[in-house]
């Protein structure tokens, strides 16, 4: 199998206005910035995260701290039996005690894996808040979850991928709608 495009739904420079626009909200809504932390989910969450703590402080100069939240050990698709994993990529040097926390993902489809990286921010501490910012919501949910920030919904089927590229990974920043094809066999 092998994915073919089937749209492009954001460029570099929309995903900068997007980012743009909810750091001005994320302003707007935490009045208290010595309070707030952001924190990304791996892998392309981390780089947003740092994106919308650069614009933070290029508009405030104020700078917020940035960390990374592993949540292998808390996602629940493994089966009963397995062993989760022990060790833990997660780098938060600050703690989250009373904090207001800012997760960061790129794609919200289910909500299982900001159920996870809730559950992984409990282990480390109880957050005053904990906000809920995706560049992309494509619907679909398994659990209650909903992002406080968004940068654009886009309703998709499940057959559908959303594919998000950040130069920082991908060499180039773009959104794609992407969907599996079946490759012809060879005879």
């Amino acid at each position: 199998m092998t994915n073919k495009i089937k749209a492009g739904i954001m460029d570099a420079a929309r995903i900068k206005r997007v980012l743009d626009r909810m750091a001005t909200e994320i302003l707007e809504r935490n009045r208290n910035l010595k309070n707030l932390v952001i924190i990304g989910i791996p892998t392309r969450g981390v780089s947003l995260a740092k994106r919308i703590a650069r614009t933070v402080k290029d508009l405030e100069n104020v700078e917020i701290p940035v960390g990374i939240i592993d949540i292998t050990r808390y996602r629940d698709d493994y089966a009963a039996s397995s062993t989760r994993a022990t060790s833990s990529k997660s780098k938060i040097p600050f703690p989250i005690e009373k904090k207001d926390v800012i997760l960061v993902d790129d794609v919200l489809f289910t909500g299982r894996t900001i159920r996870a990286a809730m559950e992984g921010l409990f282990d480390l501490g109880r957050p005053r808040s904990i906000q809920l910012l995706v560049l992309i919501d494509r619907g679909h949910r398994e659990l209650p979850i909903r992002a406080d920030y968004v940068g654009k919904v886009l309703p998709t089927s499940r057959r559908e991928m959303v594919r998000v590229d950040l130069k920082e990974i991908d060499e180039h920043d773009d959104v794609l709608i992407t969907e599996p094809v079946a490759l012809g066999r060879k005879r």
